[in-house]
């Protein structure tokens, strides 16, 4: 029996750079940076006073009153994202298709803004005012709920929370089934919202923030040699995974096709990946092998990126052990230079971006990215976005706890 085909058929963005596709592809392609000063609290006395937060987004203009006091921002910014793929997509789901459709979404932390108000509320007021809706509000599987329940889809609802892989992870294994057959349409992502003093506070004491607080859109600085690590960022990606004849069948656009995914351990350290990169090599093979391809077969890399010290060598040393000579031809680029680090969503968005830099035939580009580190010496398209052809692509996402995703994609050829 012949492999079942999936292809990207919808893409729904909320970032720093603007909530919808169209707004966030045109600021990134143009290289501009989402990074300011934090707003969402008094963040003063924080070692890292800056992030990449999402600034155009109104609960209003999507939610009624009692919908947006009742859902997180991580739960919004995912509903939404998921509304607007669908409807790039021009799916319909119906009463007939609708046990066919599924949802997969990640995320790293869930509700934290949430956790950290009713933790406040008990203990100035008690347990008794903790708010019945703080558990539904917090817990991290409710974008997928709520996204399922808002579009009608029956399939599998399923919610990873595997750190900075988990929007790649949840991207996988929609694609995995849909080519096992359990689905003939899943809607993917990541979602997160956590820029609030107990996740700033928390990265900042682990010396994973850049403190760059005096030039916030330079802060963001992949494969730099004064990097000095990562903005915290939110937002959500989410696609429209299609199983390629139901597509073809109701006409839709499709951006790119999804052709293999990968997913291994470091099993190394908490937090830290092993230098040589061992993990992120596995992983990449591992995504290579699923989609039948050579290593001199992928044109471009949207990279981790993270702008942490230790992952851009990692990444760099992975990339050229997996690679070897061909590393030199390909165009890598890391897109949180211009969104930041959005946790769980970056996946998401990232697997968004590398399905429209197929489709488009361009490689966005990894802006501050003046000195490269000496380490750090492939070509990470600096500056500016470039026009290159784009046969076959991976997307990159590894996070705390050694866990690592990968994802490939090709342009589509009927």
């Amino acid at each position: 029996m012949a492999k079942r085909r999936v292809v990207v058929t919808g893409i729904g963005l909320v970032t720093p750079l603007g909530t919808g596709k169209d707004k966030t592809w045109n600021a990134i392609l143009r290289g501009e940076s989402g990074v300011g000063p934090i707003t969402h609290f008094d963040a003063s006395g924080f070692a890292s006073q800056i992030a990449a937060e999402v600034t155009d987004f109104e609960a209003l203009d999507h939610f009624d009153k009692k919908s947006a006091k009742h859902l997180d921002l991580f739960v919004q910014y995912g509903i939404v994202a998921a509304r607007s793929a669908v409807e790039d997509s021009g799916l319909a789901i119906t009463d007939d298709n609708c046990n066919r459709v599924g949802v997969i979404t990640g995320c790293g932390m869930g509700g934290l803004p949430t956790i950290e108000k009713n933790h406040n509320i008990y203990l100035d007021r008690g347990p008794k005012r903790i708010s019945p809706f703080f558990i539904p509000m917090a817990i991290p599987n409710m974008p997928s709920g709520h996204i399922s329940m808002q579009i009608g889809a029956k399939g599998p609802n399923l919610s990873l929370s595997t750190a900075c892989a988990a929007g790649t992870h949840a991207v996988g294994e929609a694609f995995k089934s849909i080519v096992y057959g359990s689905c003939d349409v899943v809607i993917s992502g990541g979602t997160e919202s956590v820029v609030c003093p107990l996740g700033v506070g928390g990265f900042a004491s682990m010396k994973a923030l850049s403190t760059r607080n005096d030039d916030p859109t330079k802060a963001s600085r992949p494969f730099e040699t004064d990097r000095d690590g990562f903005i915290i960022a939110e937002g959500a990606g989410m696609l429209v995974l299609e199983e390629l004849e139901h597509a073809l069948e109701r006409g839709a656009e499709i951006y790119a096709e999804v052709i293999g995914s990968g997913a291994s351990s470091d099993a190394h350290h908490i937090a830290a990946p092993p230098e040589d990169g061992n993990g992120a090599v596995r992983c990449m093979e591992m995504a290579l092998q699923d989609a039948g391809l050579q290593p001199s077969d992928i044109d471009y890399i949207n990279a981790h990126g993270t702008s942490t010290p230790l992952n851009d060598r990692c990444e760099t040393a992975a990339i050229k052990t997996v690679f070897g000579d061909h590393a030199k031809n390909l165009a890598i680029s890391s897109t949180k230079s211009m969104t930041g680090h959005a946790l769980g969503a970056a996946g998401g968005l990232e697997a968004a971006f590398l399905a429209m830099s197929i489709k488009d035939q361009i490689a966005p580009p990894t802006i501050n990215l003046v000195t490269p580190s000496l380490e750090c010496d492939l070509d990470y398209v600096p500056h500016t976005a470039r026009k290159m052809e784009i046969k076959a692509a991976i997307s990159n996402s590894f996070g705390f706890g050694g866990t690592n995703g990968v994802v490939v994609m090709k342009r589509f050829d009927s």
